[in-house]
């Protein structure tokens, strides 16, 4: 094709394509006024999360729930492939690292290369070895995962996805860097998109950037970093380091068609187009990050990425909120120095895994696709008080999940605003088809959420008996 073939998109989503969110501060009151009380007398939050991918609402969630009342959290995953839920276990299992394991800094640096970058550096691959082995271990032994990070629950897990989950970790612990050649990879993929426009990509990713993505309210990403990433996968280079190991997270497997037949095959078909900037790195509670000078931002996605990463790991762990340090003196330089990763422990059972959780978290993993199976079940009858779905997964929003809505439940819906491939006709036809679906839930439009208004839409559950058919 003289154009291309398929979707910058890709058929694998590693990262969000709208901001973390707090979920207590965006739940309606109509949500929080049907909370009931849980065993220890807390009032009881259930959110359904399908296509998160990267567990970015959890995390920021967790972070800022000393901000409200004291309730008891519980959070069901649902995704379409296990690389996702493997990812989030690994980022949670970061997040929880005790300050004595990993300083702030390393930790959030980690966090952004192996959500983001295609090349990791060697301290962060060992790292994702050393997690890798655990996993393992959680994923064959359901008690000692309990043991170690009793606030995953991954007991709806069947078997072979637990099985599957063990073939994925093993691989990400495998040390040859060939299991996983992504420079090759991501270069393949960026030519089968662009065909003949490849020699012109520099001018398609600038076009993109400016015409696309600042144009819907992501200006703080730079055409320096985006066209690195759109190059080599690279996103956030945050230390003087060198990053040549490939992110073994990255890789999903997927059948194709060779010689009349399907044969599985391994490699990189996540998105190309986007970038991970979006999660953390466009907004921020810190208003001198989004300052502009001569109309141009001061910051980059990069730089607010890092500090918003450091002040939700910060506030995960203080509980209280981020001091932002003092700023560098002139001729110093901002980056900071090198600090060394503790050694692998070999022993996995020597290892502190204490879930630090703010108070009563819960995360379950759901399985794969479970979503329409979720009404037929008893004790999920009026349990989500708010459902979240992204752009990839709004297929899954159907007529039967207001059996599983609590009254006045909140509904969000992530849009394809931040896609470059989607026009703005294209975009405003899914906005149709996702209230369309909404209301086949009967959830009835309330407003966006704060802040990247284009970035969601959300609703409310109308006022109607649980089991009652839809209005039309």
């Amino acid at each position: 094709m003289a154009t291309g073939a398929g979707s910058s998109f890709g058929t694998t989503c590693w990262w969000g394509f709208s901001p973390a969110l707090d979920l207590q501060r965006e739940c309606l009151e109509s949500s929080m006024a049907h909370l009931y009380l849980s065993q220890d007398d807390l009032p009881e939050l259930n959110i359904l999360l399908v296509g998160s991918v990267d567990g970015r609402h959890v995390l920021r969630t967790m972070s800022q729930a000393h901000r409200w009342p004291r309730r008891r959290i519980n959070f069901y995953i649902m995704e379409n492939n296990l690389e996702a839920l493997g990812r989030q276990l690994l980022f949670l299992s970061l997040a929880l690292e005790s300050p004595e394991k990993m300083g702030l800094q390393e930790k959030s640096e980690m966090f952004l290369e192996l959500l983001g970058n295609s090349l990791i550096r060697s301290s962060t691959a060992a790292y994702l070895q050393e997690k890798s082995d655990l996993f393992v271990r959680y994923a064959t032994d359901p008690d000692f995962q309990q043991r170690h990070l009793g606030a995953v629950d991954m007991s709806a897990l069947k078997f072979k996805e637990r099985d599957q989950l063990e073939g994925i970790f093993r691989f990400w612990r495998h040390p040859d860097p060939r299991a996983f050649p992504i420079t090759r990879l991501w270069d393949l993929r960026v030519r089968q998109y662009l065909g003949a426009r490849y020699d012109a990509r520099r001018g398609v990713c600038d076009w993109d950037l400016t015409m696309k993505l600042h144009e819907c309210g992501a200006r703080a990403i730079s055409g320096r970093e985006f066209s690195r990433w759109r190059d080599t996968g690279v996103a956030f280079e945050l230390r003087e380091g060198v990053y040549d190991v490939p992110n073994k997270t990255l890789a999903s497997g997927r059948l194709l068609r060779h010689n009349g037949e399907l044969v599985p095959a391994r490699g990189y078909w996540g998105d190309i187009g986007t970038g991970p900037y979006l999660p953390f790195g466009i907004e921020s509670e810190e208003p001198s990050l989004l300052r502009t000078i001569n109309g141009i931002p001061a910051k980059s996605a990069q730089e607010i990425s890092l500090y918003n990463v450091m002040a939700l790991f910060h506030e995960l762990a203080a509980r209280a909120r981020y001091s932002p340090p003092p700023p560098t003196p002139e001729g110093v330089s901002g980056a900071a120095p090198a600090q060394e990763t503790p050694a692998p422990n070999p022993d996995p059972d020597l290892q502190d895994h204490e879930a630090a959780c703010p108070g009563p978290v819960r995360i379950h993993f759901l399985p794969l696709g479970c979503t329409a199976r979720l009404p037929g079940k008893s004790q999920y009858h009026q349990r989500f008080h708010l459902l979240y779905f992204s752009c990839s997964m709004v297929q899954a929003l159907t007529p039967e999940l207001q059996l599983v809505s609590a009254p006045g439940a909140t509904l969000i819906t992530e849009l394809t605003s931040f896609l470059p491939d989607v026009r703005k006709e294209q975009a405003d036809a899914f906005l149709d088809r996702v209230t369309a679906l909404a209301a086949g839930a009967g959830f009835a439009p309330c407003g966006p959420p704060e802040g990247q208004d284009r970035a969601w839409a959300r609703f409310q559950r109308r006022e109607e008996g649980p089991g009652d058919p839809p209005r039309h």
